[in-house]
Order: C-alpha cells, then sequence, then structure tokens
C-alpha cells in the first residue's frame, strides 16, 4: 500500500507546478524550507489520494512523513488526521497518535507552515483539549522556528471554543522572536481571537501593541474597524 500511494503521488506530479512550489515555500539555500522536494501537486488533489489511504498504519505513515518530498510529509498528515478523528471521542488511540505527532515535530519532519497549520490544531490541539498543556510551552520556549509555531497554532483549538488563555499566554512567549513566520502566525491567532471577543484582543494591543512586530500588529488588526486600525498602526 506504501509503494501505491507513493506511485499515485508521483504520477499526479507536475514539473511546472513543482518549480513554482519549491520558490514559494522557499527551499533555496539558508531558506527556511532548504533542500525540501516537490512533485507539484495541488492540495486538493493530495486530498483525493489520500482518501484511498485513510487505513494506512502508523509504520506507513512514518515512512511518509520521513520522506524529503514535501507531498508525501503532507499526505501522511492528511491520513494522521482522519485516523485521529476515527479516535474520537475517548479511544485508546488518541494519546498514541497524539504522541506520534510529538515525537514527529522534535525529530523536524513537520517542518513546513502549511504542514503545521493543517495538523496542529487539529491533532495536538484538538487532543489537549481537555488536558494539561505544558508541551505547547516547551515548545514556545524551543529555538526551532517549527516547534515554535505549532506552539501558538495549535491554540487554535482552543479559541474555537473561547478558551484564550493559552493563545495569549504563547503570543506573549513569542512576541519579540525574530522570524517573520513566526510573527505572522501570532498575528493570525490573535485575530481569531478578536473575532471571537474583540475585548481580549484589544485588552492585549492595549499592552503590546508598541513592542509588536509590524507584520505580526498588521495581521492581528485586519478584522478591526478602520478607526482601530490606524490607531494602533501609529506608534
Amino acid at each position: 500500500m506504501l509503494k501505491k500511494i507513493k506511485k499515485d503521488l508521483e504520477k499526479a506530479g507536475n514539473k511546472k507546478q513543482a518549480k513554482l512550489l519549491q520558490r514559494f515555500f522557499k527551499t533555496g539555500p539558508g531558506e527556511y524550507g532548504e533542500g525540501d522536494i516537490f512533485l507539484g501537486i495541488k492540495v486538493p488533489v493530495q486530498r483525493t489520494i489520500c482518501k484511498a489511504y485513510y487505513d494506512l498504519d502508523l509504520n506507513s505513515i512514518q515512512s511518509l512523513l520521513s520522506s524529503k518530498i514535501h507531498e508525501e510529509r503532507l499526505c501522511a498528515l492528511f491520513i494522521l488526521i482522519e485516523k485521529y478523528k476515527k479516535c474520537l471521542p475517548n479511544c485508546k488511540g488518541e494519546d498514541k497518535i497524539a504522541k506520534f505527532y510529538i515525537r514527529n515535530v522534535k525529530a523536524g519532519r513537520i517542518n513546513n507552515w502549511d504542514l503545521i497549520d493543517l495538523s496542529a490544531p487539529n491533532i495536538l490541539g484538538t487532543y489537549l483539549l481537555d488536558k494539561p498543556r505544558d508541551i505547547l510551552y516547551k515548545l514556545a520556549k524551543s529555538k526551532n522556528l517549527w516547534e515554535k509555531r505549532v506552539a501558538i497554532i495549535s491554540t487554535m483549538a482552543f479559541i474555537k471554543i473561547h478558551d484564550f488563555k493559552d493563545a495569549i499566554k504563547i503570543s506573549e512567549i513569542l512576541l519579540k522572536d525574530r522570524q517573520d513566520l513566526i510573527h505572522k502566525a501570532v498575528g493570525w491567532v490573535l485575530r481569531e481571537i478578536g473575532k471571537k471577543d474583540e475585548k481580549v484582543l484589544l485588552k492585549f494591543l492595549d499592552k503590546h501593541y508598541k513592542e509588536m512586530p509590524r507584520t505580526m500588529l498588521r495581521y492581528s488588526l485586519e478584522k478591526l474597524s478602520e478607526k482601530k486600525r490606524k490607531f494602533f498602526m501609529k506608534k
């Protein structure tokens, strides 16, 4: 089954699209996605291919996650998310999948923003809804870009149920981070908080807007009124 999914992905590849994706995901020397290989498959096509393999075992998923090919890792995560959904609610496999996910984050296999944004809220965030969230603070304080992004993006699962505490605390931890991809992620999370409860966002902005990186600030303000946006952008 593993050979077949790889063959199906390879068959769906497009060399022209692959070149575009290589540039878009910054795969050049010294860039954040250095060395990542793309087949050139659009996400909807990948989702369709993966549907036939939702019963793939964890060992095979691990093999895909260990690949240098971006689409194989993304497909592994599509399948892992579906396996996790089948575990809910109260399935014994929930812990196993969450721990499997964390191991692969720490091993550097979930290592681009699209991989994280797709999977972190749907697996780690959902898993932690009713559990201690210490792991997110450890990841937020990591020196690794992707571990930090997993920490903040996982809180999207909490925001959906109007639970903002950890998202705010982790945003404060990452406030002075130097990575643009973290600025965007934190700004995105803050914007989502504002959509649920504008007062919570405004309280954060009143306290921190003068020290926030401009990208983070702009992202966080996107859903506010023009008057409020202009006020906070003046600093």
